[in-house]
């Protein structure tokens, strides 16, 4: 199959990762069950008065897009495909609380028209004046990873040159509050330095936008090959090991030829066995790193994990701060990554260096 190079990325999360110059050189530390993003200044990446009518997840993917396209140096993409597990769920709610409080009479149409899941693929496009293939995947906690398979099969079958592919996902206040209703969310507040170690249930949940453009040819500002992304609905925790071994094979590889990979432990003591079984077995001599007391837990939390192990190929470093185990990788080519949110949508994503 021809190669899928990732030339770019661009993040907004809960870390200053909009700043594509540095790699997690200033952690921020959160003791919280809840963490929002660090905000850029958005009035350098949007109008004022255009920004005032946006969401925040159309915010921040717009500053995250447009990182991603200065970066790779172009000004408009074949196409966007986008995945998120809850599109603008904030002007969703607002346009719904609206109808209750006016007795359906008397709505503007901006919270509707801007409430529906393709919003942020719909605003890029209209941004850039793109009119190629835009697409947007609600899959749930794969939803980036579709993103992804759609966007490889696009490149490796012709139908595109360059494609800007991302994840996003914004908190809300009714969201949050249902999820702390139903338990999925930690009761008490955690420090994020201790998250794997507060055995207890649920998450943290975060929030973010990370953007990458993926092209048939590599540029100079290339972070990195993507081999292959599988996603399974669901998995027993004795069948993941075997489902790994199975997707290394079908790539030519070993356990072995993985120099980091990257799990997806959020600290939810009911469900992180899933990644403490492999940290056991199979990957018990793999250099190992973690990220989502860094992002917290999200759809598209595996967004950062892509932004996460394509700077770790492109600066040759782990940061300290996402180690899990103390194996150090004697060189840095390959990284797998591997996620599950509450035992279902299972996912493994493959990268090599360029």
């Amino acid at each position: 199959m021809k190669p899928v190079y990732i030339n770019s990325v661009g993040s907004v999360s809960a870390q200053k990762t909009f700043d594509n110059s540095e790699f997690l050189n200033e952690i921020t530390e959160y003791t919280d069950s809840v963490v929002h993003v660090i905000n850029p200044n958005y009035k350098e990446y949007i109008p004022p008065a255009a920004a005032r009518r946006m969401a925040r997840g159309i915010k921040m993917s717009t500053v995250s897009s447009k990182n991603a396209l200065t970066e790779a140096g172009i000004e408009n993409v074949d196409a966007i495909i986008v995945g998120t597990g809850l599109g603008c769920i904030g002007d969703s709610e607002r346009f719904v609380s609206d109808i209750i409080k006016n007795d359906e009479q008397f709505l503007t149409p901006t919270r509707f028209i801007q409430s529906s899941h393709n919003t942020v693929a719909g605003q890029i496009a209209l941004g850039l004046g793109c009119k190629g293939h835009n697409f947007t995947f609600v899959h749930s906690a794969v939803s980036f990873e579709s993103s992804l398979i759609d966007a490889k099969m696009m490149l490796q079958n012709n139908e595109a040159d360059t494609v800007l592919v991302g994840g996003v996902d914004e908190l809300v206040e009714h969201h949050v509050t249902t999820h702390r209703l139903i338990g999925h969310i930690k009761k008490e507040p955690v420090a994020s330095k201790d998250l794997l170690q507060s055995n207890s249930e649920g998450m943290v949940m975060g929030e973010g936008s990370h953007f990458f453009v993926l092209s048939k040819e590599k540029s100079n500002s290339c972070y990195a090959e993507l081999l292959a992304v599988k996603t399974f609905n669901t998995l027993a925790k004795e069948q993941v090991e075997s489902k790994i071994i199975a997707f290394l094979e079908s790539n030519k590889m070993t356990v072995k030829d993985i120099d980091v990979v990257i799990l997806g432990n959020n600290g939810d003591a009911n469900y992180d066995h899933y990644y403490e079984q492999l940290s056991n077995s199979l990957l018990t001599n793999t250099p190992q790193a973690y990220y989502k007391h860094l992002s917290g837990e999200y759809d598209t939390a595996t967004g950062f994990a892509f932004w996460l192990a394509n700077k770790i190929l492109k600066t040759q470093t782990v940061p300290d701060s996402i180690q899990l185990n103390s194996i150090k990788p004697a060189k840095l080519q390959t990284i797998l990554v591997y996620n599950q949110y509450r035992g279902e949508n299972h996912s493994l994503t493959l990268i090599q260096k360029c």
